[in-house]
């Protein structure tokens, strides 16, 4: 990937001549102010609560217990420095002007501090966890080297460090737009491994507590990383420019601000379990951070609401940047307390006796009751990623909607319900009774999954939201790309052009439950929660990709004609049900080291559980392929309505000039036929 030249036309030349001197000043001063705010307040942390005490036995010394954390720390503001700055870039510069390039080489700078704090993190683990004696033998050398391959923790900041490293050549080179998605897209996913680490606390609610601090640390480093973004690249926009950016920017710090504060709120739930422990030293520095956080919320909503607009006056340009300068401080204070958090041991509630079950020794929860009638409504273990998916989903459709009749266009109410409904079906299989019991009951896990590929798909592709963004999302004219640009270039990048075909996306339908249940997938699905939510958005995708192949409105590049679609439909049908009578033909259990040894004593046996589930995906899987055979016969029908009403309406407006030149061409050829006779 070569890098694309510099623009060096008017806009270039001027942008940022124009700007004051408290904001080219703020360009040097911000990073600064964040870094010294951020270790100010986890010196103060650490030392108030405890989270770099000496240890009674094995303690590794005063270099570990405080660089440990010091490392962590650079660790997340350098994320946000490489995430955020790449997600804010793509939504609100230009790609090609020096504005997006410095935003690219800001992301390499913070990439390669990345991997340095990564690995220091690495190095200050292994010391703080097993107090080795340091030496440059080959034992201590070999011991690291286990360390690293062979602990979780280990191979998590191996894994990382190594990602920072390619992150940040990739930034460095690339500066065309869908190079910059990819490197950003794979940004986001180095953050990942952190997470399934954690806070210092409890097994408890495991599941629950990753993914909040899975969404925490992206949203948290794409929030930050823009703000310091906004604060780089302000003198080289010119005063037209910075208010459209700066706009765009506070729409991705308020969904980032909408992910932390939830994500927070479930990770502090989680840690603290009672209120009478936000009065310990724990609850002191999550009150700093959460206080921090929710007074950044509050400035931007203000800025956004009255200076952005205003920012062409000198007055409220130099308060704007005051203001921002005053949120440095707050994110530094806030990035500061989440460092010392992550050393600072949670109050433990009293002890109580406690037996490890084999279902929890399995899935890290206790057995749930047995399932009766009224479990169906009351069990809910609610699954926070799918539950801020299916809100996001809902509010910017619905917004979409309103913005349209707003301004006279009308939309179907239907398409409305049903795109509400996929979703709310979306969080009751992610968060309800099926979440519950499927890792206990495969017949459970078989209702989720049919739901998953098959019914939810249904009701979202007929939400058409595709249609909707494009004509509700208004289109930039700067040569910027927002969300309406970036989601017609999804919809017309080749790689969507061959998921969209309709053989391809039979395929991956079909295809994805024999290997996914006959492959060590499905183990890793039951094993780690990572690989839990890979399933959920496995599944919903290809059963998207094969209903809009079949019945959708929105653009594809392909669509079998009517009759094709059914022999298609019909085929799938066979072969889904085969699948469903080879699951009910087994005699041995699928996956018998778990669902064999959760120690159930209700329900039916696991085997005959087994066979419920086959049942399920042979009968009650079938319904909604029913329900897409109908609509595709519907459709048909339709169609051929139109196209008979279009021809009579060319009739009418030709005056069957066709038909009586048609005629006259017969008339002649039978004088012809009968002069050729006599």
């Amino acid at each position: 990937m070569t890098s694309a030249p510099t623009i060096a036309g008017p806009r270039a030349r001027h942008s940022g001549t124009d700007g004051p001197r408290s904001a080219r000043g703020l360009r040097a001063a911000g990073p600064v102010i964040l870094v010294l705010a951020a270790l100010a307040t986890l010196v103060w942390a650490l030392a108030f609560g405890g989270g770099a005490a000496p240890l009674a036995i094995g303690d590794p010394g005063p270099i570990a217990r405080w660089g440990l954390p010091i490392a962590k720390l650079f660790v997340n503001l350098s994320a946000a420095g490489m995430v955020g700055v790449l997600v804010t870039a793509l939504f609100t510069l230009r790609s090609g002007d020096r504005a997006f390039d410095v935003a690219l080489d800001t992301a390499s700078i913070s990439a390669a501090v990345f991997t340095m704090a990564s690995a220091a993190t690495g190095f200050l683990t292994f010391i703080d966890a097993f107090n080795p004696a340091i030496d440059a033998g080959p034992q201590f050398g070999a011991q690291l080297g286990r360390f690293l391959v062979e602990t979780e923790v280990g191979r998590t900041w191996l894994i990382t460090t190594i990602a920072g490293a390619a992150l940040t050549v990739l930034t460095f080179a690339v500066r065309s737009w869908t190079a910059t998605l990819f490197v950003a897209i794979l940004a986001a996913a180095t953050l990942v491994p952190m997470g399934t680490q954690g806070h210092s606390g409890e097994e408890a609610f495991h599941h629950e507590a990753m993914t909040a601090l899975i969404l925490h640390i992206i949203a948290a480093a794409v929030w930050l990383g823009g703000l310091l973004l906004m604060v780089i690249v302000r003198p080289l926009q010119t005063r037209d420019e910075l208010p459209a950016t700066l706009a765009r920017y506070s729409s991705i710090a308020l969904a980032a601000f909408v992910v932390v504060a939830l994500s927070g709120t479930v990770r502090a739930a989680i840690g603290l379990r009672e209120w009478s422990a936000l009065l310990s030293p724990y609850g002191v520095i999550l009150g700093v951070k959460i206080v921090a956080l929710v007074a950044l919320g509050l400035f931007g909503a203000w800025y956004r609401a009255r200076l952005i607009g205003r920012l062409r006056e000198d007055a409220a340009s130099r308060s704007f940047w005051t203001l921002i300068a005053f949120e440095l401080v707050l994110m530094g204070l806030a990035s500061g307390a989440a460092a010392a958090l992550a050393r600072t041991p949670p109050p433990s509630p009293a002890a109580l006796p406690f037996v490890e079950t084999p279902a929890e020794r399995l899935t890290g929860a206790p057995l749930p009751i047995e399932l009766t009638p009224d479990r169906w409504l009351t069990a809910w273990n609610v699954d926070l990623l799918w539950a801020i998916v299916a809100g996001f989903a809902v509010f910017f459709y619905l917004a979409g909607v309103w913005r349209l009749r707003r301004r006279g266009d009308a939309w179907p109410v239907y398409r409305a319900i049903m795109w509400v409904a996929g979703w709310m079906l979306l969080v009751w299989v992610t968060g309800g009774v099926v979440n519950v019991y499927q890792d206990y009951l495969f017949s459970m896990h078989m209702v989720g999954h049919m739901l998953l590929t098959m019914a939810i798909p249904l009701l979202l592709v007929a939400g058409a939201p595709v249609t909707l963004a494009a004509r509700a999302i208004r289109k930039r004219d700067d040569d910027t790309r927002g969300g309406r640009e970036w989601i017609l270039w999804a919809v017309h990048s080749p790689v969507a052009r061959v998921l969209t075909h309709p053989f391809v996306a039979a395929g991956l339908f079909i295809g994805s439950l024999w290997v996914f249940y006959y492959t060590d997938l499905f183990r890793w699905s039951l094993y780690d929660h990572l690989g839990h939510e890979w399933m959920v958005a496995h599944f919903l995708l290809t059963g998207y990709l094969f209903v809009l192949s079949l019945i959708g409105i929105d653009p594809v590049p392909y669509r079998l004609p009517y009759p094709g679609r059914l022999l298609l439909l019909i085929g799938i049908m066979a072969m889904h049900a085969f699948f469903g009578i080879a699951i009910m033909m087994q005699e041995g259990l699928m996956i018998a080291e778990w669902f064999g040894s959760m120690g159930r004593t209700w329900g039916a046996s696991p085997l005959e559980d087994q066979y419920m589930g086959g049942g399920i995906a042979w009968s009650i899987g079938e319904i909604p392929t029913l329900i897409l055979a109908i609509t595709v016969a519907i459709q048909w029908s339709r169609s051929d309505s139109r196209e008979t009403k279009r021809r009579d309406r060319h009739a009418d407006r030709t005056g069957d000039a066709e038909l009586e030149a048609y005629n006259a061409r017969l008339a002649a050829l039978a004088e012809q036929d009968a002069r050729t006779g006599s």
